[in-house]
Order: C-alpha cells, then sequence, then structure tokens
C-alpha cells in the first residue's frame, strides 16, 4: 500500500515538474519578455515598457492578423464542408471497415507535416503532376499557376488539418441517435429539415471543436504560408518568427505571442459558454 502511494507521488511529482519545467516557466519568460526592451547586444534589457503591445495596434501588423484570421476561417469552413459528409460517411460504414479508415485517416501524422507540405508544394507547382496530368488530359493548353496565392496556403492549411476536423465530427455523429432520424422522417420532415433542426444541433459540440482545433492552429502554421504562399501572404506566425529568429526583437515577438495566445484563449472561452448553452438546450428539451 505505501509503495503505492509512493509511486503515484513519483508519478505526479514527475508530471508537475515537467509542466512546470517545459511549460509554466517558458510561457512566464514569454509574458516577461513581452514587457521588456529590445537590446541590439543582450537581445533585451530590464526596461520596463508597454510598447511592444501598443505596436501590434499599428496597421501594418492588424493587417496580418485580420489576413491571419481571414485564412484560418476559410480554411475551416472548407475543411468543415468536406470533413463533416466524410465523417458522416465513415459514422455509417459497418463497423469492422471503420477501423482501417480511421487508420488511414491517422497514418499521415506518422510523417512530419513539413515534408507532407514539400510534397503538396511538388505536386502543385506549374511543372508538378497535377499540371502535367491535366496538360495529358488536353484539359488545359498552358499549366496554371496555383503556388505562391491565397489558394496555394488555404489548400495547404487544409491538407494538414482535416483529420482534425474529421476526428470530432465522426465521434459526434457516431453518437448521434437513429432513433431522432426516424422520428423526424415519421413526422413529415424532409431532408433538409432534419440535417437543419435535428443532425445540426445534436453534432454541434463536434463542429465547435472541429473548428476550433483548425482555426487556432491555422494562424500559427508559419511554414505553410512561407512555402505556398511566398511574402504577400503572411500570418501571424510568420511575424512571430522573424522577429525571434531574424530581426531578433525578442520583446515584441513575445508581445505577439501573447497576443496569439489571447486570441485563441477567447476563442476557447466562446466554445466553452456555446457548450453549456447548447447543454442547458438539451436538459431543457
Amino acid at each position: 500500500m505505501k509503495s503505492s502511494r509512493k509511486f503515484q507521488n513519483v508519478v505526479i511529482a514527475t508530471i508537475v515538474g515537467w509542466l512546470v519545467l517545459f511549460v509554466f516557466l517558458p510561457n512566464l519568460m514569454i509574458i516577461v519578455t513581452s514587457f521588456l526592451t529590445k537590446d541590439d547586444a543582450n537581445f533585451v534589457s530590464l526596461d520596463f515598457t508597454l510598447d511592444n503591445y501598443l505596436r501590434l495596434i499599428d496597421p501594418l501588423y492588424l493587417d496580418v492578423l485580420l489576413h491571419s484570421l481571414n485564412m484560418a476561417v476559410i480554411a475551416t469552413l472548407v475543411c468543415l464542408a468536406i470533413g463533416f459528409p466524410f465523417a458522416w460517411f465513415l459514422a455509417r460504414l459497418p463497423q469492422k471497415v471503420r477501423p482501417l479508415l480511421l487508420f488511414l485517416l491517422i497514418v499521415p501524422f506518422w510523417t512530419n507535416s513539413l515534408i507532407r507540405i514539400y510534397g503538396l508544394k511538388i505536386f502543385l507547382s506549374t511543372k508538378g503532376y497535377l499540371n502535367e496530368f491535366l496538360l495529358w488530359l488536353g484539359v488545359i493548353d498552358t499549366p496554371f499557376k496555383i503556388m505562391y496565392t491565397p489558394n496555394a496556403v488555404i489548400i495547404g492549411l487544409v491538407y494538414i488539418l482535416l483529420p482534425f476536423m474529421v476526428m470530432p465530427l465522426y465521434s459526434s455523429i457516431e453518437k448521434l441517435d437513429k432513433s431522432l432520424l426516424e422520428a423526424a422522417k415519421d413526422l413529415g420532415a424532409s431532408k433538409l429539415q432534419t440535417f437543419t433542426r435535428v443532425i445540426i444541433p445534436l453534432t454541434m459540440p463536434g463542429i465547435i471543436a472541429g473548428c476550433l482545433l483548425v482555426v487556432l492552429p491555422a494562424m500559427g502554421l508559419f511554414y505553410v504560408s512561407d512555402l505556398m504562399g511566398g511574402a504577400k501572404n503572411l500570418m501571424v506566425g510568420n511575424v512571430i518568427k522573424s522577429q525571434f529568429l531574424n530581426i531578433r526583437d525578442w520583446p515584441f515577438g513575445s508581445a505577439t505571442s501573447i497576443m496569439l495566445t489571447l486570441v485563441m484563449g477567447l476563442m476557447l472561452l466562446v466554445y466553452w459558454r456555446a457548450s453549456r448553452l447548447l447543454n442547458k438546450k438539451v436538459e431543457l428539451e
């Protein structure tokens, strides 16, 4: 009994130590650095200032934030449009087939996402496989340009983040009570009415969770916009990377990182509030 309790204490202490060392302290350093001043000799000087946060209101950086949010929202909507039918089809397959398809969905995670983006870049380039195939079919006369455009960035984000949308949607759809669908059909509801009034409300937790799992990382995937969009399609992650690695302005990079974290926290708060409202509505009904 004592040995078991000691083992539990060791495990808990290890987990807490890990979180403090690799989560709490780095984030604390970022918060503190965001209020300091840039120093060319030592990276930062211990002069307290709020200028780093005031610079975020600058139209240049505000445009980058709005552009990132716009790209992330579009990628999320595309993932939802593709992921919902896929998750519905997956949840309606026989139980023996589902594990195989779920396995195939997860397999890409075994390969580094940066390598996959390079592969997608080769596929979509002017002399890539897609253009070569369309030219061979005679669909197009000259290769069309996809790379280094906003559309290329969105394609890259969808390619990387689609599984994050499918998994929570699949979980919600799988738990959907089929008797409710049959009841809606017996009461004379059309397929559209059943979808909008029964399926969507019951799967809303999965929809919101999937959207958050896509939109939050989409704003920070700087290497996707670097490789697929070029210099004209910057994301917030690109600003943070350049401030830390190129410009060496650690305080402003920290402030930008904190701002992105606050935006993500606000979205998580919205998700929590929406989940509570949906649960109360279900309980009242």
